[in-house]
């Protein structure tokens, strides 16, 4: 399926590369107004931007990168809004395509804090940004900002069909050598096959520089979810930074020479979902600014925690003094970690990566969840996952 685009011109390389260009699914998050209840007792519903690559875009320009999306929408008016969202929040649309014959997809979520919050998409039969083609990468405004960008964010949901697979892979051969940093974004609702993802993952690392994940994502990417074994691996792999979100037991950062643990950062949860991609957003800031890893590491924590105390993704994405804020106010420093041993048992985050009861760290946000009452519960039989709807 061929794409058609509204703006490609509209990459103005006057201004130079991009810092960053993030390429995955953009899409329109339809999250619930009440808390505590199952998706069909919710009686109303906010519209926000939505989508992994959309939501570290804009967290990225908050913190003053400019950044640009590669994906695509439909033809409809929640392709439209996407582009406009896009455009309010700093980020240029103009790698955004268009699909003919598909509809922009929606994502719901249900909201049971501090830790449970199904996730349901509505992506079939195919998403537009599933339907990118490689040659989307021949117009010349859209090869040199792959190109010429401090840093490409791929994710690994981006991997899961063809041809976007394809793209994926043709945008990585064009950065020759360029910094190319890897959200290992495990959807396996995505997958026809879950089981063919290792192979592409591993193949996709031998691009990155730079590879990000909890530890159910690293698990698939290396065959461990021990977040030391993992880091090692993803190093041994020939990545340069490596990143594991550990839940309660912090976010991990490994280099060749350096490695560093920040502690959790605690927040009463209102909806864990984004706050990995906040996470990413402050990680690229950081990372480009070259600041020090202890410092990346807390300033990462802690825009994840922002975004999990609030109900958006996207719309959540928080301020460089938001950042400080929170960190003057609560953080403890990051510390060098003695020692290679594995971190210490923990209970296994949920993809918010919120533990019941317990503190999170990175799992995907670096959050800690000051524990309130916990709501009552539909039944959980009236909640399962159906043909269209993938439940994390």
């Amino acid at each position: 399926m061929r794409t058609s685009r509204e703006e490609d011109a509209g990459v103005t390389q006057a201004q130079g590369p991009y810092d960053v260009v993030t390429l995955g699914r953009v899409g329109v998050d339809l999250y619930p107004q009440q808390t505590g209840v199952s998706l069909a007792d919710v009686h109303t519903f906010a519209k926000y931007l939505g989508g992994t690559a959309a939501n570290v875009a804009v967290a990225a320009a908050r913190l003053g990168l400019r950044t640009a999306v590669l994906s695509a929408v439909a033809p409809d008016p929640f392709g439209t809004f996407v582009r406009t969202a896009l455009t309010g929040f700093g980020v240029d649309p103009a790698l955004v395509h268009t699909i003919p014959g598909t509809q922009t997809p929606v994502v719901f979520c249900e909201l049971f804090p501090p830790d449970d919050f199904p996730i349901h998409f509505y992506r079939r039969p195919v998403a537009p940004d599933e339907c990118l083609t490689p040659d989307v990468l021949d117009a010349p405004a859209t090869a040199a900002a792959v190109r010429t960008a401090r840093a490409l964010w791929i994710t690994g949901s981006a991997l899961a069909v063809e041809p976007t697979r394809s793209t994926v892979f043709a945008a990585l051969e064009r950065r020759a050598g360029g910094e190319v940093w890897f959200d290992l974004d495990w959807r396996p609702g995505f997958w026809a096959d879950p089981a063919e993802a290792p192979a592409l993952y591993a193949r996709a690392l031998s691009y990155a520089t730079v590879a990000v994940g909890n530890r159910a994502e690293v698990e698939v990417a290396v065959g461990t979810a021990d977040p030391e074994s993992a880091a090692g691996e993803l190093l041994r792999r020939g990545v340069r930074t490596a990143v594991v979100k550990q839940g309660p037991a912090g976010a991990l950062v490994r280099t060749a020479r350096e490695r560093y643990v920040a502690p959790p950062m605690p927040v009463k949860v209102v909806n864990g979902l984004g706050a990995g991609d906040a996470f990413g957003g402050a990680l690229c800031a950081g990372l480009l600014a070259a600041d020090p890893l202890p410092q990346v590491l807390r300033a990462a924590n802690a825009a994840g925690a922002i975004v999990a105390s609030r109900l958006a993704c996207a719309d959540a994405m928080p301020t460089r003094a938001e950042i400080d804020a929170a960190l003057h106010d609560r953080q403890p420093p990051a510390t060098p970690a003695a020692g290679t041993g594995a971190a210490p048992p923990h209970p296994e985050p949920t993809d918010a990566g919120t533990p019941p009861e317990q503190p999170a760290a990175g799992g995907p946000a670096g959050t800690a969840a000051a524990p309130p009452a916990r709501p009552a519960q539909a039944p959980r039989g009236t909640r399962a996952p159906h043909p269209g709807v993938d439940q994390v």
